[in-house]
């Protein structure tokens, strides 16, 4: 019975504690008075820590911990890829079309070779707050330019820019057909502007900009640079309203192209307003022919200056009814602060420049001195290589204030698209002087002739110049 007892008491099983304390015994013994003191039990778990809420709570800690340290890896590789170099091999202008979201824009990139994948450039777009702020426009990716790169370039709107350059002196009609010209310029057009309401200027503008926004920008650029000059003009000008400065500044930018004489053409013509002269400006004539469409293309008629035109400033007095082009600012400072003298006439003298005169006398000598100057150059360019010699008219000489401008003259500096200065002729029929070869055969038929005929020389001599029988009629 106690043999059964003592082996069912072996059979049983024994806690942890027992066990650990029967191997630490068989392990490592124990001195006898360790061996007096008993061992301690470890205490049992508490019944907090084995509450559903604090499992839970310990559970999402661990959870809100591992998906920090995952979003933290995330942030670090993610800032690698987006540092990373890109893929262009080479500089890459791409243009990226208004309203497109941040999904078609980074496609696009993709689709171009600037990206490698879209998702990290999705991601690094909302991560960063630029999903909002990406621009259209045309820009030019660098060679390898990574992610980041690539973001900021389109979100600072560091597009291409390009220059629109519109010279001074041209009609409103004729910077329509300019921008209508461009290429990078979008957008239809309307109605004409009011002539002399544009500033020409150089506008620096985008691919994609519409027509629209030039002529607005080019609109606002001119009011508030005529409301400054007009606040700070001479105080003495004939003019009762900016719309006349504009429309004299006009008449000044189409007489001359030379800055320094500018003023000097300008005190001119308010000298003769002032003195109730009529301005009589061949630009004014054009002006009214054309209808501010273009230059003429030939020199003004004689009859032309008495034919009725609202803007033919030898018939009308004072200012024409409107300018006949769009001043630029030197013309439009030039004409608020004009030089003053006792200057009433001027003339081309030739080379660019101008002859000013104070008396009627003075500027018939100055006339006459350009049309002897011109004449002499007409008879030095009358030998050329091949011998065709081109038709040289032969103008009257004028007393009007504008320029008695010279044929064949460049056209203003400034502005590459305006008429070319005009010359006034007479509308009888242009000879045409003979080329050289031709005139040596003709005087030597013309001596045969005369050794045929045998008529003797007047006076005993021969005349240089017609001494020749006169054919029959």
């Amino acid at each position: 019975m106690s043999d059964d007892h003592h082996q069912v008491q072996g059979n049983a099983p024994r806690n942890a504690p027992a066990v650990r304390a029967e191997q630490r015994s068989i392990l490592q013994p124990r001195s006898p008075r360790q061996a007096l003191v008993p061992d301690q039990v470890p205490p049992p778990p508490s019944a907090r820590a084995r509450h559903p809420i604090v499992i839970m709570g310990n559970a999402i800690f661990t959870g809100v911990l591992l998906l920090i340290m995952a979003f933290g890896a995330t942030l670090y590789f993610g800032k690698l890829k987006l540092e990373a170099p890109g893929p262009l091999d080479r500089e890459r202008n791409v243009v990226i079309p208004s309203k497109k979201g941040l999904n078609e824009i980074a496609n696009l990139l993709r689709q171009e070779g600037v990206i490698d994948q879209t998702i990290p450039f999705i991601a690094g777009a909302i991560l960063l707050g630029y999903k909002e702020d990406l621009k259209a426009g045309e820009y030019m990716f660098e060679r390898q330019a990574s992610m980041l790169d690539v973001m900021k370039t389109i979100v600072e709107g560091r597009s291409i820019q390009y220059s629109v350059t519109i010279p001074e002196g041209l009609t409103s009609d004729q910077i329509i057909q300019r921008l209508k010209n461009s290429q990078f310029l979008t957008g239809d057009l309307g109605s004409v502007p009011p002539e002399g309401t544009l500033l020409p200027e150089t506008y620096k503008v985008t691919r994609g900009t519409t027509r629209e926004q030039i002529i607005q920008r080019m609109s606002a650029s001119q009011k508030r640079l005529l409301n400054e000059i007009w606040e700070r003009r001479s105080p003495d000008l004939p003019l009762n309203s900016p719309a006349e400065l504009v429309t004299l500044a006009s008449i000044v930018e189409k007489e001359t192209g030379k800055t320094d004489e500018r003023s000097r053409v300008a005190g001119v013509f308010i000298n003769r307003l002032n003195k109730k002269m009529r301005l009589q400006s061949d630009p004014t004539i054009v002006y009214g022919l054309m209808g501010g469409k273009g230059p003429l293309g030939r020199p003004l008629l004689r009859t032309e200056l008495d034919e009725p035109n609202p803007y033919n400033t030898y018939q009308i007095d004072g200012l024409p009814p409107g300018p006949i082009a769009n001043p630029g600012r030197a013309s439009l400072e030039a004409t608020a602060h004009p030089m003053h003298t006792r200057e009433l006439y001027f003339v081309a003298d030739g080379t660019g420049g101008h002859v000013f005169s104070e008396t009627l006398d003075q500027h018939s000598r100055n006339v006459s001195n350009l049309r002897n100057a011109e004449k002499q150059q007409s008879v030095e360019s009358a030998q050329p290589t091949p011998p065709i010699v081109q038709p040289v008219a032969e103008p009257q000489e004028s007393t009007s204030p504008a320029q008695a401008h010279q044929p064949a003259l460049q056209p203003k500096a400034a502005a590459p698209l305006t008429s070319p200065r005009t010359t006034i002729v007479s509308k009888k029929k242009q000879t045409h002087k003979k080329s050289e070869d031709k005139k040596k055969a003709e005087e030597k038929k013309k001596a045969e002739d005369k050794n045929k005929t045998e008529v003797p020389a007047m006076d005993g001599a021969a005349d240089k110049t017609a001494g020749q029988v006169p054919r029959a009629q």
